[in-house]
């Protein structure tokens, strides 16, 4: 085998890693807007309008970065996932049903996001070992992000 056959085959493998380890990201973040949404639909009681709007700000923000991960994932030249019950499965994040108490919505939610922290972790340093600077660094303010709203609510159960 030539250096650029060699070359391009490990450039290919560089690529898939990195397109699959997005595609969590991705799955695990879809996931979780809808886990958050059906909590903003759903949440009741004395701390309703705080959690309602809280709720909302999340899955808002969630919604554009799905976008942005899947946009990366296409610059890259892999393709995004999608399907709700693929994005489901691929995610592995348990669902709740409602009604639930305040707390057992922000309990669920700490969950889903601590799952998407471990995985967006997992794809910063697939990112830094394949030297996708750009993908590193959407992955650094992904985790910044849901290490920030992991803080929130676990104040809240406090």
């Amino acid at each position: 085998m030539n250096t650029m056959t060699s070359e391009k085959n490990s450039s290919t493998q560089m690529t898939t890693r990195m397109v699959e380890s997005l595609n969590q990201v991705l799955a695990d973040s879809y996931a979780l807007l809808g886990l958050t949404h059906l909590a903003h639909w759903n949440v009741e009681g004395a701390n309703f309008f705080g959690l309602h709007k809280a709720f909302e700000e999340q899955y808002q923000e969630l919604f554009e970065a799905v976008d942005e991960i899947a946009e990366r994932v296409r610059a890259i030249g892999g393709y995004a996932v999608g399907g709700l019950h693929r994005l489901a499965s691929m995610a592995g994040i348990e669902e709740f049903t409602p009604p639930l108490a305040q707390k057992d919505y922000v309990a669920a939610l700490v969950t889903a996001h601590e799952k998407l922290l471990q995985d967006a972790i997992q794809a910063r340093e697939t990112a830094g070992q394949v030297n996708d600077l750009e993908s590193q660094d959407l992955m650094i303010g992904r985790i910044t992000h849901h290490e920030k709203t992991l803080w929130m609510l676990k104040s809240f159960l406090k």
